[in-house]
């Protein structure tokens, strides 16, 4: 590197401007130190004034599982700050009911108990189940008949007073592009409704990855992902069954379309009302329609077959394939590797964090890697949302 001259020092009057720069120099350190001191302090009130910002993390438990479940959350609760219990269904005649059996809903309401005990929110979840099956038509009836739309939403603000709920999720499915209007108009007086009481409501939305799949499949086109966000308190993003039942094999969530799921999310809700979804089972794929399998039934049936499963980078999923009975076999499951690659997408899109499908039996190791993605608390805890006070 070239060193550079020096310029030779004037004299005469320059060395007299010379000193009085240095003596307006100093005089004026006092002035710029305490303004550095005034803008730091502007800076720690601002701080200290803004309302505490932390990461979502939902647990949804299917009733068929909830004990289970539900044990494994609490051995885990430093890792999940809400719970939504999947109990809830619509009877024929429109009523809520619960899915289960009276034996499972008395489990069911137990568990619920010691969730709230140990400081999560409990936020249910009403899904459109009849009898067992996704039914359409009850939920059309209260949708296409307003007042039947009133009483609906007047049954739901007093579940969520009577039995002391923070909220409640919303799992209509199977709706049609007609219902775009009648739908949006539900949630937003629902969300009046609950907010006059104190409760938030969280809508469980198709994953979609652009306007175009948005506008050509008629069940993300009954849902209007803008008009929704503008109304709902958080916006589940059910970013899973990418494959499914009836699809050719493949993972469940490859990261490339989850990343795409969200990017497009953004342009339509905001930030911090996005929480996305994150399965945690699998699919096995013979003659027809594919089984759903826990991530503890796809580890024994590598274990029987004597098949190791390979990770699939670009998926980033594990999967593998067995022969039994003559017939071939394709498995694609989640565990704790692919859901961290999830986790680690929650966080760089910034968005309020994310619900868990616990189908039940996930991968154990799942949790350490939900903690160093997404931990709760500490020094570098995750800070993105307000949806947790």
């Amino acid at each position: 590197m070239a060193l550079r001259r020096r310029r030779p020092r004037q004299q005469g009057a320059g060395q007299d401007q010379s000193r009085l720069r240095h003596v307006l120099s100093v005089a004026a350190w006092p002035a710029l130190a305490l303004a550095a001191l005034a803008l730091v302090a502007l800076t720690l009130v601002a701080h200290l004034s803004a309302p505490a910002k932390r990461t979502l993390v939902v647990a949804a438990l299917p009733y068929w599982n909830i004990q289970t479940d539900t044990a494994v959350v609490l051995a885990n609760r430093g890792d999940v700050n809400e719970v939504s219990p999947w109990i809830y269904g619509i009877s024929p005649s429109g009523a809520i009911v619960m899915q289960s059996s009276q034996g499972q809903a008395t489990t069911a309401t137990a568990d619920m108990d010691k969730l709230r005990a140990a400081g999560m929110r409990v936020v249910p979840t009403i899904a459109n189940i009849t009898d067992g099956r996704w039914a359409y038509q009850p939920i059309d009836g209260i949708l296409h008949n307003p007042a039947r739309m009133r009483q609906h939403v007047s049954n739901i603000v007093t579940l969520a007073d009577r039995d002391d709920y923070a909220g409640i999720d919303i799992d209509y499915e199977g709706l049609l592009a007609s219902d775009r209007q009648v739908f949006t108009q539900f949630v937003a007086e629902l969300a009046t409704a609950m907010h006059a009481h104190g409760k938030i409501v969280t809508v469980d939305v198709f994953p979609q990855n652009s306007a175009a799949e948005a506008a050509g499949n008629p069940l993300d086109a009954a849902q209007d992902y803008a008009a929704i966000g503008r109304s709902a308190d958080q916006v589940r993003v059910m970013a899973y069954n990418n494959h499914w039942a009836n699809s050719p094999p493949g993972a469940v969530a490859p990261i490339g379309w989850v990343r795409a799921v969200v990017n497009y999310t953004l342009t339509q809700v905001q930030a911090s009302k996005v929480v996305l979804g994150v399965p945690l089972y699998g699919f096995d794929w013979g003659d027809g329609p594919a089984q759903t399998i826990s991530w503890l039934q796809a580890l024994r049936l590598s274990r029987q077959y004597h098949v190791p499963p390979s990770y699939n980078n670009a998926s980033q999923a594990p999967t593998f394939s067995y022969a039994a009975d003559g017939r071939s076999h394709v498995v694609w499951f989640e565990n704790a590797a692919s859901s961290q690659a999830k986790f680690y997408a929650v966080r760089g899109a910034g968005i309020a964090g994310t619900f868990l499908w616990m189908y039940g039996y996930e991968d154990p190791r799942t949790w350490p890697a939900l903690r160093q993605a997404l931990p709760l608390s500490g020094t570098n805890a995750s800070s993105t949302s307000t949806a947790v006070p």
